[in-house]
C-alpha cells in the first residue's frame, strides 16, 4: 500500500514537473504553431512560414514568437500559398493593453474599438509577388504585445486576421524556480515514503547519543 501511494504521489508531482517543462519550452500559441521545427502563422485558410530575427543582438538566430532583446527585431512570412501572393498583407503591434499575454486572440482586438492608440507598429497592406513579407521595428521597451495580420480572400468578399501575443525583453527566472521546487518535493517524498527520512533522522539521534 504505501509504495503504491508513493508511486502515486510521484506521478502526480511527475505530471506537475512535466506540466510545467512544457509551459517553458513549448512553441506556438495563438495564430502561430510549431510544424516541424518550423513556425507556422496560419491566417484564415493562408499560411506561412514565421520567422523573428534580432540581427544586432542575436545574429542569425531565429526565433518563433518570443523576443529576447529590446532593439531592432525583423518579422519574416515566408507564403506557403501562391495566392497570398496576389492580395495584400497587412501587419500591426499593439501593447497588449488587455493584458491577454499568449492567449490573444480576434475577440480581444475587436474589443478595443480604435487600434491606433495602442499601436508601436504598422505595414499598411501590400502585396509580396516574390511570397516574401519582411517588416522590421525597434522595440523600445519590454513587455507583452500583440501581433495582427489582416489579408482577405483572393475572390470572395472575406477578411482573414492571425492574432498572437508575444514578449519582448528578458522574462526573469521563468518557471525554474517551480521546477526546482517540484524536484525538491519529490525527493522529500521519497525519502519520506521509502523511510530513508526517518532512518537518517534515527542515525543522528543515535550518534548524538553516542557522543
Amino acid at each position: 500500500m504505501q509504495r503504491k501511494r508513493l508511486r502515486t504521489q510521484l506521478g502526480r508531482l511527475g505530471g506537475l514537473l512535466c506540466a510545467l517543462a512544457s509551459g517553458s519550452t513549448a512553441l506556438g500559441h495563438g495564430g502561430v504553431v510549431a510544424e516541424e521545427d518550423l513556425c507556422v502563422i496560419e491566417i484564415g485558410v493562408f499560411s506561412a512560414h514565421f520567422t523573428i530575427y534580432q540581427p544586432a543582438t542575436r545574429a542569425s538566430e531565429e526565433f518563433c514568437e518570443d523576443v529576447p532583446d529590446l532593439g531592432p527585431t525583423v518579422f519574416v512570412m515566408d507564403y506557403l500559398h501562391e495566392s497570398l501572393r496576389e492580395v495584400p498583407v497587412d501587419f500591426r503591434i499593439i501593447r497588449d493593453v488587455l493584458e491577454r499575454t499568449t492567449y490573444a486572440n480576434w475577440q480581444d482586438v475587436r474589443s478595443l474599438g480604435d487600434l491606433q492608440p495602442h499601436t508601436v507598429f504598422y505595414q499598411p497592406p501590400v502585396t509580396r509577388a516574390d511570397a516574401s513579407f519582411t517588416v522590421e521595428h525597434e522595440f523600445t521597451e519590454p513587455g507583452w504585445y500583440t501581433g495582427i495580420v489582416t489579408t482577405r480572400h483572393p475572390v470572395r468578399e472575406k477578411t482573414y486576421q492571425a492574432v498572437f501575443g508575444f514578449h519582448v525583453g528578458p522574462r526573469g527566472w521563468g518557471p525554474w524556480p517551480w521546477l526546482v521546487l517540484v524536484l525538491a518535493l519529490l525527493q522529500l517524498n521519497y525519502w519520506h515514503s521509502s523511510g530513508a527520512l526517518q532512518r537518517w533522522r534515527a542515525a543522528r539521534r543515535a550518534a548524538a547519543g553516542d557522543g
